[in-house]
């Protein structure tokens, strides 16, 4: 869980520096997957992650921890004060590193906002590999076992981003531990490794890094229209809750969305009537990456992309979803070799 330096790093500022702001200082038991109040009995199990307030119950879902949240705790990098009144008001327990936290477990309760992570001498920028262009570079990765291998100029050739980007995505990758380099000259093999723990990263930086600048807008349509629509999947693609509705037939969409190229929008609205409005149940959302490299699954997006929208969605049944997707389309991509 705990395998890259950069999230021990941001686990152990977090420690010292709610113990520096509360006087308790947490213990790590449980093989480092669990922190716990030392002269009590008080275990908390441990979860590593990021993003905002959606995200953080997304992940916690995910990984069968919403239902008890007495008995959780989640580790952040930083963690907002108005985010801080959220988490204690939803019940989830946390820490940051900024020594930020809420501990509800009676007679213990400990609520800290307001501290800023620069104060406790931790870096907490984001690294090109989560930003907008570098995660087009991820999305192609992940879902192209291998791709990683390939020079740098057929990556940015098959991304369509800049060869100097390819080789800063590549470094982060190593130094954050996602990319294992062996051998030398012709022998030299670079590999994926932690992907689940990636895909988690990949997930949420999608949802507030570039997701948001890829909304085309939203529109509204006839009740159902898109039960009978048709796509041209050479032009515009079903992901979201439309797609993993057809992916496991469990979810009925309150959200249409459709990926589809920007210059390409009156394919979607002409034929099928749809109207603009900033309340509509359908968003288009533009296309960031190549179909020759990630080709369409039929009229839908890639699973992986299809579980990346229902996550940020934070709604439970979409990740519950999501959950279906990722063991059926997407435990064979980040399974280990």
């Amino acid at each position: 869980m705990l395998a890259n330096k950069q999230t021990k790093q941001i686990l152990k500022v977090a420690r010292d520096a709610f113990a520096e702001q509360t006087g308790v200082r947490l213990e790590l038991g449980g093989a480092g997957r669990s922190l716990k109040v030392p002269g009590t009995d008080i275990e908390l199990n441990l979860l590593l992650a990021e993003g905002g307030l959606a995200m953080v119950k997304a992940m916690l879902a995910l990984h069968r921890r919403g239902e008890n949240l007495n008995h959780q705790i989640v580790v952040l990098p930083q963690v907002a004060a108005t985010m801080a009144d959220e988490l204690r008001q939803d019940g989830i327990q946390f820490i940051d590193a900024a020594g930020n936290g809420f501990i509800n477990r009676p007679p213990l309760y400990l609520f800290v906002k307001g501290n800023k992570a620069a104060k406790v001498g931790i870096t907490l920028a984001t690294p090109r590999a989560f930003k907008q262009t570098g995660l087009r570079v991820l999305y192609a990765l992940l879902c192209t076992p291998g791709l990683e291998n390939e020079t740098y100029r057929a990556i940015a050739e098959k991304t369509r981003v800049a060869l100097g980007m390819v080789n800063w995505v590549v470094k982060d990758l190593q130094q954050l531990g996602f990319l294992l380099e062996t051998g030398t000259g012709r022998a030299r093999q670079l590999r994926l490794i932690e992907k689940e723990r990636l895909l988690e990263r990949w997930v949420t930086a999608f949802a507030e890094q570039l997701r948001p600048k890829l909304l085309l807008g939203r529109y509204r349509g006839a009740e159902g229209w898109w039960h009978t629509a048709k796509l041209n999947p050479e032009l515009a693609l079903w992901g979201g809750e439309v797609a993993a509705a057809r992916l496991t037939d469990y979810l009925k969409p309150q959200l249409v969305t459709i990926y589809v190229d920007k210059d390409q929008i009156g394919t979607v609205l002409l034929p099928n009537r749809l109207k603009k409005d900033p309340e509509g149940e359908v968003e288009l959302v533009a296309r960031f990456w190549q179909p020759a490299t990630i080709p369409a699954r039929g009229d839908m997006v890639h699973p992986l992309l299809v579980y990346a929208d229902l996550m940020a969605t934070g709604n439970q049944r979409n990740i519950e979803t999501a959950r279906m997707i990722y063991d059926q389309h997407i435990l064979q991509l980040v399974r280990e070799d």
